[in-house]
């Protein structure tokens, strides 16, 4: 159902005049993800009451970004934040309790079923960033030697608060997994064969203490609903749905552009709510460093003042040249953090890599030399025009080369690729191109260097 304003309106009168089966009448044909954004839009206060008058409230809280659900989750009476944590998927639910206060996290865990505490327990436990801290333990598992019938009314039982049905994990009575099968092969197959019979032993699966991000890539390689996620002894400890994963992704890419316009990355990050002092804090890093790094490009000026003063054209296309090897360079960063992510290029292709963009360097420094040595010529001379054209070839072939190798050497370092960022790299490039373009000036226009 299409969100409106409207509908919003007659919501808030109706929860305004306690009226709850009108409210009831409202929500009915509004799936939850649209409910969650209806909830979103409403002030605190309608808020608790709207969950309050909700018939499956757990799954719209889900919809929520963690953030607000911290803030809702710190008005609501406790009986019914307890309430709402045992009806959460275990991996939601976890995130929410993992960042509450340790007073109410204490206060709530009492107060939940032994079941809940221990989903929390189980997946509190792993490092963030890793395959167990996304998974869910919401799944099912059969024993290989039911038959079909016996399998669907086991699946009848354990539905109700399952996560996903749509494949279901074998496993013993130790849960050790020993294969996966469809919920359509079990509907389809003969009622006398048993799991054993028609299940799949070709298992791709994830390990509790993998990156997220490998998850994510095999589920979108393999094109999986969910992964099944074990430890080293083989037992099925959780799953990483397909939802879960491309959050994962979701907020890898937000890290990632956040990181390439230099600014600190944080988890569950909103410039709308952020506070003053929390934003200053998440730029003021790299940009005093970048302060620094462009004081390279003004020493590089005064070493050559000389061939400056003597030859003042030189001046007008000093950001010209500048600039483009800034460009250059931020476009070479940009698609090698990408293939790097990706997992297209590794390490030992670099040599091979390097030779590749010197070639697409030098094609695009010799077109855009020429663009540019036209321009020299008219507001200098034949002399002016080669020193131009030279100084654009040689600034977009180191920039393009520094472009390239920065995420190579920072991912060689065991640090992020994506701090390879474009105000870094440009001011890298700022400061080489000035040397490389004073320097041939001084070279072709017949000044010595100091």
């Amino acid at each position: 159902m299409q969100l409106s304003s409207q509908l919003i309106l007659s919501l808030e009168q109706a929860i305004q005049n306690h009226q709850i089966e009108e409210i009831k009448r409202l929500i009915t044909q509004v799936n939850h993800a649209d409910l969650a954004d209806l909830l979103a839009n409403l002030s605190f206060d309608q808020q608790l009451k709207l969950i309050e008058y909700l018939p499956h409230a757990a799954y719209v809280f889900e919809f929520l970004s963690l953030t607000e659900q911290l803030e809702i989750a710190l008005r609501l009476p406790k009986a019914q934040l307890v309430q709402l944590i045992s009806d959460m998927h275990s991996d939601d639910s976890t995130d929410l309790f993992k960042v509450l206060p340790l007073k109410l996290q204490h206060e709530v865990y009492t107060q939940l079923n032994t079941e809940k505490r221990q989903q929390i327990k189980q997946l509190a436990q792993y490092a963030e960033q890793s395959a167990g801290a996304i998974m869910s333990s919401d799944f099912v598992t059969l024993s290989p030697d039911l038959n079909m019938t016996q399998a669907i009314e086991q699946l009848r039982q354990q539905a109700s608060d399952r996560e996903t049905l749509y494949l279901i994990y074998i496993t013993d009575e130790a849960l050790k997994l020993l294969g996966v099968v469809s919920l359509r092969e079990i509907i389809l197959a003969e009622a006398h064969k048993t799991i054993a019979e028609i299940m799949s032993t070709d298992l791709v699966v994830g390990y509790v203490y993998d990156d997220q991000e490998t998850i994510a890539q095999k589920l979108s390689h393999y094109d999986f609903i969910a992964l099944p996620i074990i430890d080293d002894a083989q037992h099925l400890q959780g799953i990483v749905t397909y939802d879960d994963a491309m959050d994962v992704v979701q907020e890898e890419m937000i890290e990632d552009f956040l990181k390439s316009s230099a600014v600190s990355s944080s988890p569950n990050f909103s410039l709308k709510t952020a506070p003053i002092l929390f934003l200053y804090k998440k730029r003021v890093f790299w940009l005093v460093i970048l302060v620094f790094g462009s004081l390279l490009s003004g020493i590089g000026i005064a070493h050559f003042e000389d061939i400056i003063a003597a030859n003042i054209v030189l001046v007008f296309f000093l950001p010209l040249l500048v600039g483009s090897g800034g460009n250059a360079g931020s476009q070479s960063a940009t698609l090698m953090v990408r293939a790097l992510a990706m997992g297209d290029v590794e390490l030992k292709d670099w040599l091979k890599l390097i030779g590749r963009e010197t070639l697409v360097a030098l094609s695009l420094g010799g077109t855009m030399a020429f663009a540019v040595s036209i321009l020299g010529y008219i507001r200098g001379d034949a002399m002016v025009a080669l020193v131009l054209a030279l100084s654009m070839m040689g600034i977009v072939l180191l920039g393009c080369l520094i472009g390239m190798s920065l995420p190579f050497i920072l991912n060689r370092l065991k640090l992020d690729p994506a701090s390879a960022s474009a105000p870094l790299v440009t001011s890298i490039c700022d400061a080489t191109g000035v040397i490389v373009y004073l320097f041939i000036a001084s070279i072709f226009l017949g000044q010595v260097v100091a």
